[in-house]
């Protein structure tokens, strides 16, 4: 059950709980406040923009974190609320990654906009966009392309479980449609996520470009993605997952 449905039933009598008002849940796949590669200090910059006529009572919550962290507001008809630095700046977090759910309560989402960008002293890199799931994004199947590691790029995978039960992704890496190189499976308990070097999930790889994963889970609460990284500007894309069709061998 999400924070808004929570809330609304704890506020309501016995008689009542069935008409419970409805929420509207989107997932921003990754948002942090970290240091990685080169000492680069990650942040994540959100915007939840109210284009509605009505104003609207939102919350988002740190999925993966200990104790869940939510953060409540009422935005006002047309208004934005925005943060340079969500994790930060609402939870008061640091060394904090994870994925963010936004929950609207009523029948239609505010629009979400997120992006990723790196600080190094005074220099602050080109923003990333983060594709947002407004909907049911799950196959059995995923596949994530263009994927480097190499002098030039690096590759962060980033899988993640927001469902209660524990699953396993099982990833294969090719650089030929349908031609493993090597496959991996990874347990992933409840609410947990795993956001790592390419080279963890297959440290015999050597370097190259232009690498396939096709990941395949059985829960539909799962979430992938990747962000392949310039070394030299730390200029970051982000990698939403196709559908894919053959399965990964296992």
């Amino acid at each position: 059950m999400n924070v808004l449905k929570a809330l609304a039933i704890a506020a309501l009598p016995a008689i009542a709980l069935a008409q419970a008002p409805p929420s509207v849940r989107v997932i921003v796949p990754v948002v942090g406040s970290v240091i990685g590669a080169g000492e680069v200090r990650w942040r994540t910059a959100l915007e939840l923009v109210n284009d509605s006529r009505a104003d609207v009572t939102v919350a988002i919550t740190l999925m993966t974190v200990p104790d869940q962290p939510a953060w409540l507001t009422t935005i006002s008809a047309g208004e934005t609320v925005a943060f340079t630095d969500v994790v930060g700046e609402a939870f008061g977090g640091d060394a904090v990654l994870s994925p963010l759910v936004v929950d609207t309560l009523g029948r239609r989402s505010v629009t979400v906009r997120a992006a990723a960008y790196g600080t190094k002293e005074d220099k602050v890199f080109r923003p990333e966009p983060i594709t947002i799931a407004y909907g049911a994004t799950w196959t059995p199947i995923r596949v994530l392309q263009g994927l480097s590691f190499s002098d030039a790029f690096r590759t962060n995978v980033g899988l993640v479980n927001l469902s209660a039960r524990e699953t396993t992704f099982h990833i294969a890496v090719q650089r030929l449609p349908g031609r493993n190189l090597a496959v991996a499976h990874v347990p992933m308990p409840a609410y947990g996520m795993w956001h790592v070097p390419i080279q963890t999930l297959f440290p015999m790889i050597t370097k190259g470009d232009d690498f396939t994963l096709v990941i395949e889970t059985a829960d539909p609460q799962t979430y992938v993605y990747a962000s392949v990284v310039e070394n030299e500007t730390n200029s970051a894309t982000f990698v939403q997952p196709q559908v894919g069709t053959s399965a990964v061998v296992q």
